[in-house]
C-alpha cells in the first residue's frame, strides 16, 4: 500500500482568518486560485452505502460519544476559493478551491454548506484520537452544474500522507444524498474530501458525520429518522414540504394543514420517564406564507389532536417530548381510532424495543373525510384542515445493531396497518393489517426505497402474520 503527499499550507491556528460568505453567485470577486495537486498512490478498500436524501445518522449531537460529531458548517464563513483554514465547532478544517456557500443554489440543510470546484478539497486539521467506525457525508451538485467525482481521504500521520478510502463517489443529484463509509479505524485518524473530476462544476458537501462509537456495539442508539428514504421526495413544494426535526422528519401539506407522512426511529435510546407535556404549538419552521395550525383549530371539532410520531416514543427528555407537539405532527383523528386501535399498536411496538429491537417507522394519512364524536366531516377549522379518511403506519423491526439497511433481508419483519378514521372501530389493531404495497397504491409513495429492490419487493408484498404479544 503506497502513500501520497498532501502539501498543505499550514496556518497558525490561533490567528486563523475567517472570510465572510458572499451573497452572489461565483463572480470576479472570487479570484482564480491554483490548487495544490494531490498525487494519489494508494487506497483503502472499505464498504460504502449510498442512500437518498437524509440517509442514516446517529444523532451524535444528542448521544455523547467520545469525539463523535456531526459538522453542519453553520457557525463559520469563508467567501473565497483561496486556500485557507476555518475554525468551526468540530475543529479546524483546511479548504482549498472551496468555500462556505450560503446561496440559493447551494444545496444544504440549514443556511450553509461547503462548495468545492475544480480539484479542490476540504480536510480536517485535527485527529479522531480513538479512531472511527463510520463516516457519513451528504452531497449534491451546486445549482444545475454537471456531475463530479470525489473521494473520501484518510491520514494516519497528522496530514502528512493520505489514502483514498472506498470507491470514488459520483455526485449528480440536485438533492442532498448520503454516502456512508464503514471505515472501522481503531487508531488516530483524520479525514477529508477531494474532488477529482468535473472541472469547474461545483459540488456541495454538508452534514459530515464521524461516528467514533465502539466497534461492534449492538446496543440501542438514536439512528436517523429517515434511514429508509423520503417516500414522496418531499422538498420545497407547499403540499410536499420537507421538515427535519431532531426527533422526526416529515412531509407537510399546506393545503390540508396536516402532515402527509412522518418518519422516525424508535429504540430505548429515545424513551424514558418524561411526562407528556401536552404543549401543542404552531410550527414556526414553516414558511411565512403557509397556514400554521394552532391547537384551538381543533377545539370542539369532535376529533383528537392525533400525534403521528407519538409522545411516548419521545419521552427520553423534555425537549424531545415537547417536539412531538408541533402541529405539523398532528392530524384530526377520530377518538376511537386514536385511543384504541392506533394507541394499542403504538404500545405493542414499544414492547418490541424492550426486547432489544429497534424500529424504523413511517406513518401518515390518506383520503378525505372521517367520523369523529360530532359526526362526519371532510374538513375542520373553516375548511383549513382536511380530515383524513384513514391513518396508516409501516414499522420495520430489526435487532439492535448498526448499518441497518445492510441488515434487512426478505425475512425481516415489516408490519403495515391502515386504520379507518371512524368511531366504533375494533380495538384490535391486527384487524387492520395490510401490505406496504397497498399503502403505496393509496398514497403514491415509495416507502422503503433505500432497500435493494429484490428484498423490498418481497417485504412490501407480504402481510405480517407474526406474534402480537
Amino acid at each position: 500500500m503506497k502513500h501520497f503527499k498532501l502539501r498543505l499550507i499550514y496556518v497558525i491556528l490561533v490567528t486563523t482568518v475567517l472570510f465572510t460568505s458572499c451573497t452572489t453567485d461565483d463572480s470576479s470577486e472570487f479570484l482564480e486560485t491554483t490548487t495544490t495537486t494531490l498525487l494519489i498512490n494508494g487506497a483503502l478498500d472499505v464498504k460504502s452505502y449510498h442512500q437518498d436524501n437524509q440517509g442514516s445518522h446517529k444523532h451524535v449531537s444528542k448521544v455523547q460519544k467520545t469525539e463523535s460529531f456531526m459538522e453542519t458548517f453553520e457557525t463559520t464563513s469563508k467567501g473565497s476559493y483561496a486556500g485557507n483554514a476555518i475554525t468551526i465547532n468540530s475543529g479546524i478544517w483546511y479548504l482549498e478551491d472551496a468555500l462556505i456557500g450560503s446561496l440559493a443554489n447551494d444545496r444544504k440543510y440549514g443556511a450553509k454548506s461547503i462548495r468545492i470546484r475544480n480539484n479542490g478539497y476540504a480536510v480536517m486539521n485535527f485527529n479522531m484520537d480513538n479512531g472511527a467506525s463510520t463516516v457519513r457525508i451528504r452531497h449534491a451538485v451546486y445549482g444545475t452544474n454537471g456531475a463530479s467525482d470525489w473521494n473520501l481521504m484518510a491520514s494516519y500521520d497528522d496530514g502528512v500522507s493520505w489514502y483514498t478510502v472506498g470507491a470514488t463517489v459520483t455526485t449528480s443529484s440536485t438533492t442532498l444524498n448520503t454516502v456512508t463509509f464503514e471505515v472501522n479505524d481503531t487508531v488516530s485518524v483524520r479525514y477529508g474530501i477531494y474532488k477529482v473530476s468535473g472541472g469547474s462544476s461545483r459540488i456541495n458537501i454538508d452534514n459530515i458525520e464521524i461516528d467514533a462509537a465502539t466497534l461492534g456495539s449492538t446496543g440501542p442508539e438514536m439512528d436517523s429518522n429517515l434511514t429508509f428514504g423520503n417516500p414522496s421526495n418531499a422538498a420545497s413544494l407547499a403540499d410536499n414540504y420537507f421538515l427535519s426535526k431532531p426527533d422526526f422528519s416529515l412531509s407537510y401539506n399546506n393545503s390540508n394543514g396536516t402532515p402527509n407522512w412522518v418518519s422516525w426511529h424508535l429504540s430505548t435510546a429515545w424513551t424514558g420517564s418524561t411526562v407528556r407535556c401536552n404543549c401543542f404549538k404552531s410550527d414556526q419552521d414553516l414558511p411565512s406564507t403557509f397556514f400554521k395550525t394552532t391547537t384551538s383549530d381543533y377545539t370542539n371539532s369532535g376529533f383528537d389532536r392525533g400525534h403521528i410520531c407519538p409522545s411516548a416514543d419521545r419521552n427520553g427528555d423534555p425537549d424531545s417530548n415537547e417536539n412531538t407537539y408541533y402541529m405539523t405532527n398532528i392530524a384530526p383523528q377520530a377518538p376511537d381510532n386514536n385511543r384504541r386501535s392506533w394507541a394499542n399498536f403504538e404500545s405493542y411496538l414499544r414492547t418490541l424495543i424492550d426486547d432489544d429491537n429497534e424500529i424504523h417507522i413511517i406513518a401518515g394519512v390518506t383520503g378525505i373525510g372521517g367520523t369523529g364524536s360530532n359526526g362526519y366531516f371532510a374538513t375542520i377549522s373553516n375548511g383549513e384542515i382536511t380530515v383524513p379518511d384513514s391513518f396508516w403506519k409501516v414499522a420495520l423491526i430489526l435487532p439492535n445493531g448498526s448499518n441497518d439497511i445492510s441488515r434487512v433481508t426478505t425475512a425481516t419483519r415489516v408490519i403495515a396497518i391502515n386504520v379507518p378514521n371512524d368511531q366504533y372501530i375494533s380495538t384490535d389493531w391486527t384487524q387492520f393489517i395490510t401490505t406496504v404495497d397497498s399503502i403505496e397504491l393509496l398514497t403514491g409513495y415509495d416507502i422503503l426505497e433505500n432497500i435493494p429492490d429484490a428484498i423490498e419487493n418481497v417485504l412490501e408484498a407480504t402481510a405480517d402474520n407474526g406474534p402480537i404479544s
